[in-house]
């Protein structure tokens, strides 16, 4: 038995030693296989007519993030102002940039903050403009797995928390760059 026992704590031992590099690239490519084409999908359709589309949100994108404002303006969208601008590019972009970030892992703790962000705007206007509710709202400790917002996007989270708080871990840009420039800050 406590040769069983010794051999149990060498294995922890090394799983303790491997943890802080492997934690967060386990991490990085269970988001950017469950949620990266997810959101680049969903960008896509933000995105507006032409080459220049990338800065004329569609008018799904409006919908999508103002459903009430659309529906109160009777989809016409030339009453959106400069801010409903501003918010529908920002959450394109994000929905680009962000998880690229974390798929190369490049400023992680950054882009997965950003993330963690933008999926709590994302369930707010599931729950509030879209009016998500009922089953597909779920309900934490049910045993109902399966729930849109807080099944899923507990699960989210908990990925994105892993990020911000260890970075991108091991074969990441962001390793590279502490390589790079970690050593010649510390010489200075």
């Amino acid at each position: 038995m406590k040769a069983l026992i010794l051999l149990y704590n060498r294995a922890a031992s090394g799983l303790n030693a491997a943890a802080p590099s492997l934690l967060p690239l386990a991490a990085r490519l269970v988001f950017s296989g469950v949620l990266l084409l997810y959101f680049w999908a969903s960008a896509l359709t933000k995105l507006g007519p032409g080459i220049a589309g990338f800065l004329r949100p569609s008018d799904g994108a409006y919908i999508q993030i103002f459903p009430n404002t659309a529906e109160a303006f009777g989809y016409d969208f030339s009453q959106f102002g400069p801010l409903h601008w501003a918010v529908a590019t920002a959450g394109t972009w994000a929905e680009f940039v962000l998880p690229l970030l974390i798929l190369i892992g490049l400023f992680t703790r950054l882009a997965a903050l950003g993330m963690v962000g933008f999926v709590m705007v994302q369930s707010w206007v599931d729950v509030q403009g879209h009016g998500v509710a009922g089953d597909s709202l779920g309900a934490l400790f049910d045993r109902a797995p399966d729930a849109l917002i807080w099944d899923q996007r507990v699960l989210w989270f908990f990925v994105l928390l892993v990020l911000v708080l260890k970075g991108g871990g091991a074969l990441s840009l962001d390793r590279v760059l502490t390589g790079l420039f970690g050593a010649q800050s510390q010489g200075s």
